[in-house]
């Protein structure tokens, strides 16, 4: 559910491996180029009072359902609660084939200043969509109807995706000894095959890559490596910053070759 940036390349892989796959996409427009790449396309969209489309029919033949819809909360200006949708998601996959949930979530629910976090931490988030994301686990965690696994993954980099590329040039920004949290497209895919290739249902993951620089350092690095103007920090006096630990994705085996950041 969600043939974005990260849904559409996860599907395609997915399909080049055997896999039957249903995609939604909330674009009309859309449905041809999802249906080009071999997914059986669906126009689906989620409000906070109902999911608009051929829903049953998305869900119909599947056993597992992964779940990969960012946190909207504004549409034309107007407040929205993620929560909401997810509630009446969750309805109509309580009485589909849907066996297994994977819950794409993110590392905002953890707070900027809670130092060296892993999926025992209890996440204290600071953030309007990192306290609805962390509602929304605990929405999927609380049913009983199917399994689910929620995958935190950190910021998301890839081929046309760097945060450096909106940094270049800014001056005066904050935290710069602040670590790095952030996983390459190429991971994200591994990791969420893995899942499914390895039964890992009932679970918590974290995801990012381990390396950890400072962003002034990092963000630098990459500027210079992409011929831009680097960006420039403050000089920080926080101590205590989020370091996400991704232990547990290689203590079950799930991960070994990680793409450079």
């Amino acid at each position: 559910m969600g043939c974005g940036w990260l849904g559409l390349p996860l599907a395609k892989s997915l399909i080049a491996e055997g896999y039957t796959i249903h995609g939604t996409t909330t674009s009309k427009e859309k449905l041809s180029v999802l249906e080009q790449a071999g997914i059986n396309a669906f126009h689906v969209s989620i409000s906070a009072t109902k999911v608009s489309g051929a829903i049953a029919d998305f869900l119909r033949p599947c056993d597992t359902l992964i779940i990969n819809v960012p946190p909207r909360l504004r549409n034309n200006g107007v407040k929205e609660s993620y929560v909401a949708k997810m509630q009446c998601l969750v309805a109509h996959i309580k009485v589909s084939t849907v066996k297994n949930v994977i819950f794409v979530s993110s590392t905002s629910v953890y707070g900027d200043e809670q130092g060296e976090v892993t999926e025992k931490t209890t996440p204290i988030p600071t953030t309007e969509s990192g306290k609805q994301l962390l509602e929304s686990e605990q929405l999927f965690e609380q049913t009983t109807e199917f399994k689910s696994t929620i995958v935190r993954f950190g910021g998301l980099i890839g081929p046309d995706r760097h945060p450096v590329t909106m940094l270049s040039g800014r001056e005066n920004l904050k935290n710069g000894t602040a670590p790095v949290n952030l996983i390459h497209l190429t991971d994200c895919i591994l990791i969420l095959k893995q899942i499914i290739g390895q039964q890992q249902w009932g679970e918590i993951f974290n995801a990012v890559h381990p390396s950890h620089p400072p962003k002034q350092e990092y963000y630098r690095q990459k500027a210079l490596e992409k011929g831009l103007e680097p960006p420039k920090y403050y000089p920080s006096t926080h101590k205590t910053h989020k370091t996400i630990n991704s232990c547990k994705l290689f203590l079950t085996k799930m991960h070994t070759d990680l793409t450079t950041l």
